[in-house]
């Protein structure tokens, strides 16, 4: 059975689709995250590995550091994480650690992914916090977004290439 999202739901996505718009004009890959809680942002923010010179800088992870810091609390319980790309198994655990209640995801990550496609964390039973998950909410505009930047990148490197030949 498919998800139902709400109107609420779709527009906490789109808040995070225009934050991997952010990520997307420093070079980054455009992901971006959204934490919410009782209906009110507490947390944001975007893929910044690169920019931030940071390996752990992914969406999810400055969007809980965002959070822990708004509500001087490291626990972010009652809240639901709204992110344009399925997370991997860092921002998995992370999500555990901080007792993060749901995550909405927009596009599937076949490669890294680690709720739905190449690993399904949740299901090992190892975790003492487990949480809800929803994909394909926008999934469309969130792949979009993607592949257009991995197309854009893709052609960037073979004129540089071609240049240098």
């Amino acid at each position: 059975m498919s998800p139902v999202f709400t109107e609420q739901d779709v527009a906490f996505m789109q808040h995070a689709l225009m934050l991997a718009q952010n990520a997307e004009r420093l070079g980054e890959v455009p992901v971006g995250a959204v934490l919410v809680r009782d209906g009110e942002i507490i947390g944001q923010g975007f893929n910044a590995p690169i920019s931030r010179h940071d390996p752990t800088a992914h969406a999810e992870v400055l969007a809980l550091r965002d959070a822990a810091t708004s509500t001087s609390n490291y626990r972010l319980d009652n809240t639901t994480l709204y992110v344009t790309l399925e997370p991997c198994t860092m921002c998995v655990g992370a999500l555990v650690h901080a007792r993060v209640t749901r995550v909405v995801f927009a596009a599937a990550e076949p490669k890294a992914g680690s709720l739905v496609s190449a690993r399904r964390q949740l299901e090992s039973g190892y975790y003492n916090h487990v949480f809800v998950f929803e994909g394909g909410l926008l999934a469309d505009e969130a792949s979009t977004m993607l592949s257009d930047f991995f197309r854009r990148r893709r052609a960037m490197q073979k004129a540089a290439s071609s240049d240098e030949g």
